[in-house]
């Protein structure tokens, strides 16, 4: 499969995911379920301590490879797809939602970016 996102354009999606994941709960309303809030707080740190450490062109300290950063993504994005059943708050349509978009994008960039290390 030709994979069209690349390693720079990868990172380009990183950080705004972080912000939108961040704000979820006050962009899609479900800032009264602490549950999810939490998640979102969790998963957008993670995604961005894992993107600050990467070894790319967008990485700040540069240490973990960058196929170690896209299996990361593939656990955050896993994690996010189960959160709502796991955390309990599946029957909060805004938030199970917002879970289940989150897990399914973060699924695809990871399907479509290509794993090709820094030099």
């Amino acid at each position: 499969m030709n994979k069209p996102i690349t390693r720079l354009q990868h990172g380009f999606i990183d950080y705004p995911y972080v912000v939108v994941v961040s704000t979820a709960p006050v962009l899609f309303g479900f800032r009264n379920e602490p549950a999810a809030v939490l998640m979102c707080r969790v998963l957008s740190g993670s995604i961005l301590v894992s993107s600050i450490f990467t070894r790319a062109e967008w990485g700040v300290l540069r240490v973990v490879p960058f196929k170690t950063h896209l299996a990361l993504d593939v656990l955050g994005s896993v994690t996010a797809l189960s959160a709502p059943w796991l955390m309990g708050f599946s029957g909060n349509r805004q938030a199970r939602n917002t879970f289940l978009m989150t897990g399914l994008f973060g699924l695809a960039a990871v399907l479509l970016t290509r794993p090709e290390e820094l030099p």
